[in-house]
């Protein structure tokens, strides 16, 4: 049976027990570093982090309600190869989703990372979570945050990021550790459960009391879940009737200025070179003249429709809907929504689920002979 054991709190507060619980983690000989959010400069966002020094977790902030980036695309940095050391990541699920999608991608590997996931309560977009923040103490702050979730309210009255209340998978799958937020009592302890034998030999070591499971953290889960699974098909069926033709797509995409944030900040969008970084889109004065004179007038810049058309082929069936393309959008267009509503359709065709099993290999990588039969039996 795994291992749950319990992160004590005794009054110091549930970071400060965090920030314990992973100098006791990272005090483990066969660890040389662990990644993980941390308040660099006292203020503003808690950026991935890479310490190997104890010491510098005094500002760690695994709680914080801040998404800064999907740390995937780090992982994938540090993993690509090998260095003959094994590190800890600590990380979000979705952000464990898109990196186990980039190891089936063979963008990254699981040999030397612990993955020790921590349950998912939301967070808010970069703008929000600064108007959140304002002059508190950021860590402070990320406790508050979970004080008034625990009590059903809404922090600070502002809503989460878009992405995150349609998150259906608000708990890591495949970490080697789980630290169980949801249904425990952040002024008590906090259960950590070891899900794999990596993990179960790094819990076991760190001499921490058992704990005894319990149904508050399921339920939470299966309560938070139903709420976002019922949010999600709200959306999506309206971004279906917002983008039902092609003039309504291209009015949904009207804001967008090709910027191709939303391709940088994505973490499954790996190619080296973009197409839409070469001179395939470097059109001539005489094409951008002759289109104009075509229809009267020409908007650009041009192709930003075909851009996001482009991408979601590339992609949709590795998107795990972290929304980090909205976040990174500077005009507010609503990537996430239609991006996450095609992959829907595009995962529901391959009966393929991202980033939740390294078994499951990614469609149109393997060959399956009963794929499609619909398809097949209306051409023959």
């Amino acid at each position: 049976m795994a291992t749950t054991a319990r992160i004590q709190i005794d009054g110091q507060g549930p970071v400060v027990a965090l920030q314990q619980f992973f100098k006791g983690l990272l005090g483990d000989e066969s660890l040389s570093g662990i990644m993980l959010p941390v308040h660099l400069f006292h203020r503003g966002m808690p950026m991935p982090t890479l310490v190997t020094n104890a010491e510098q977790l005094d500002r760690a902030d695994p709680l914080a309600p801040a998404f800064p980036m999907n740390s995937a695309k780090l992982v994938s940095r540090l993993t690509k190869g090998t260095s003959g050391e094994r590190i800890a990541v600590v990380m979000r699920p979705c952000e464990i989703r898109a990196f186990v999608e980039l190891v089936k991608l063979n963008q990254g590997s699981l040999e030397e990372v612990i993955l020790v996931g921590m349950d998912c309560a939301g967070a808010y977009d970069n703008a929000h979570y600064r108007e959140f923040l304002g002059d508190r103490e950021p860590m402070a702050a990320s406790v508050e945050f979970h004080d008034a979730l625990s009590k059903g309210s809404k922090p600070a009255g502002m809503e989460l990021a878009s992405a995150c209340r349609v998150c259906e998978f608000p708990s890591p799958h495949g970490a080697d550790m789980v630290i169980g937020i949801h249904g425990a009592d952040l002024g008590q302890s906090i259960p950590v459960m070891a899900t794999s034998a990596r993990g179960e030999a790094l819990l076991g070591a760190m001499g921490l009391p058992e704990a005894v499971p319990d149904e508050r953290r399921e339920k939470a889960l299966a309560s938070l879940t139903a709420t976002r699974i019922e949010a999600r098909d709200a959306m999506m069926a309206k971004v279906s009737e917002e983008t039902s033709t092609l003039e309504k797509l291209a009015e949904y995409l009207s804001d967008c200025v090709n910027c191709y944030n939303c391709r940088v900040a994505c973490p499954v969008c790996y190619c080296k070179e973009c197409v839409f970084n070469t001179d395939v889109f470097e059109h001539k004065p005489w094409q951008y003249l002759g289109w104009a004179k075509r229809k009267g007038s020409l908007k650009l810049p041009t192709d930003t429709v075909f851009y996001h058309l482009t991408r979601m082929a590339h992609m949709s069936t590795a998107c795990i809907g972290c929304g980090q393309c909205s976040n990174a959008c500077p005009n507010g267009v609503q990537v996430m929504e239609l991006f996450r509503t095609v992959a829907a359709r595009t995962q529901r065709g391959f009966d393929y689920q991202p980033g939740l099993s390294l078994d499951q290999a990614p469609p149109l990588t393997v060959f399956k002979d009963d794929e499609f039969q619909d398809t097949v039996s209306h051409l023959g």
